[in-house]
């Protein structure tokens, strides 16, 4: 049957993923369009400066149902898709010069963008409010093949690519702050910087409730938590075991350090404190059972300094959950940043931050679409809301969007749909 079946690519009216409605209706909701168009402001004699608004949202869009490359964002201009999405869609060649017209200035208009779509998806009731916001912040290393990408270099993973530094929101994985970096970058480089722009965003955003900063020991930095401390942050940052932290978990008497009790069975768990220039420092040391484990013990230190004052062993666990922000850079490595398609820095920070608009995209849409929100991978909620085949027709001038019956999540979709819908309109 399968080998006599004709194929023919025929059919104007099919929307190949017509479940992006869901977050164009949200992005229309909060106004990300008008407010690219205000903010990015590109010179004019530079080509492809017009219509920034709606090529930003070409890039987001694409991005959303899964684009790493600039081709890729030419899915929006098969069948329908354009007329679902309110017309004109940018051609790929179009975006490409678009992104290459970008100066770090231009980049940072971006930036802008970034923090006021999140100010706008708080106050719409995405954001915590006066309730605790914990953020985690990270790099990683972004990785491209060939010798002319502008700012790529070998990094301490000998891993040719760049080194984006990350702040994400503990539970929601909303990024709050990205900037791309050149590949040789140190770890901590530009941090204070970074966490000054953080800490002044989400006060803008509505935060009001106790603020926690989480990171591991590349961002060892005394200035960077005195100016958490500044600000009335609490942190939890990572401590390197250097010879002068090695002789003070050392000098911890055996009787002061407290097992975990429910680390895995392959192991054992201890967490004690001391303290390092003035600040708590909390160790946890780890070693796997074997059967020679009391005879030749070999306990691996994990120590970080904070200014919390709580239990010792809910401080040390909540450091722990650290390592969820690695959730959000798969999302970003699965989407966009799967790759990065110029040979331009700027054209590829441009892109990096238009990845991180996407990624809140679809996190809010989960926040603020669904009665009972569940936190779901980036690619769990694009097979399930947004790659579900479409048609779109029209009569009498009334537009009707025709998706597969008996979908195995319809009832999410529709409820998701009416609540982005019956949210305010931003001005």
């Amino acid at each position: 049957m399968l080998d006599r079946l004709e194929v023919s690519f025929d059919d104007e009216r099919l929307v190949s993923d017509a479940g992006i409605v869901l977050v164009a209706s949200l992005a229309e909701r909060l106004g990300i369009e008008r407010l690219a168009q205000r903010f990015v402001r590109l010179r004019p004699d530079r080509p492809g400066a017009r219509n920034a608004g709606r090529k930003v949202m070409s890039l987001v869009y694409a991005m959303l149902l899964g684009a790493d490359s600039i081709d890729d964002c030419d899915l929006l201009r098969s069948g329908r898709t354009r007329r679902l999405l309110g017309g004109w869609v940018a051609a790929p060649s179009t975006l490409g010069t678009f992104l290459r017209a970008f100066t770090f200035g231009h980049v940072r208009q971006l930036d802008r963008l970034l923090a006021e779509a999140l100010q706008r998806a708080w106050a719409a009731g995405a954001g915590p409010g006066a309730e605790r916001l914990v953020i985690d912040v990270d790099s990683f290393v972004g990785e491209v093949h060939g010798y002319q990408k502008q700012g790529a270099a070998f990094g301490y993973t000998r891993v040719r690519g760049y080194h984006p530094l990350v702040a994400a929101r503990a539970g929601t994985r909303e990024l709050l702050h990205l900037r791309l970096r050149k590949g040789s970058a140190n770890t901590q480089r530009g941090i204070l910087r970074f966490s000054e722009e953080l800490i002044a965003r989400v006060q803008r955003a509505g935060a009001t409730g106790p603020k926690l900063l989480r990171a591991d020991s590349g961002f060892w930095n005394v200035k960077l938590m005195e100016r958490l401390e500044q600000a009335g942050w609490l942190y939890s940052i990572g401590v390197r075991m250097t010879k002068p932290v090695a002789a003070l978990v050392a000098a911890i008497a055996e009787d002061a350090w407290q097992t975990i009790p429910d680390y895995p069975a392959t192991g054992q768990a201890q967490i004690a404190e001391t303290t390092l220039g003035g600040r708590r420092l909390i160790v946890r040391r780890v070693r796997t059972l074997a059967a020679q484990t009391e005879l030749f013990p070999d306990w691996q230190h994990f120590p970080f300094l904070t200014n919390r004052t709580d239990e010792l062993a809910l401080v040390e666990a909540e450091h722990r959950d650290h390592a969820v922000i690695e959730q959000v850079i798969r999302d970003l490595k699965e989407q966009a940043l799967a790759h990065f398609p110029s040979g331009q820095f700027n054209a590829n920070a441009a892109w990096t931050v238009i990845a991180a608009l996407a990624h809140n995209l679809l996190r809010w849409t989960e926040l603020l679409g669904p009665p009972q929100p569940v936190l779901r991978a980036a690619h769990s909620v694009r097979r399930r809301l947004l790659a579900l085949p479409g048609r779109l027709t029209s009569h009498a001038g009334r537009f009707t969007l025709h998706l597969p019956a008996r979908w195995p999540w319809q009832h999410d979709f529709v409820e998701a749909l009416e609540r982005i819908r019956a949210l305010p309109a931003a001005a």
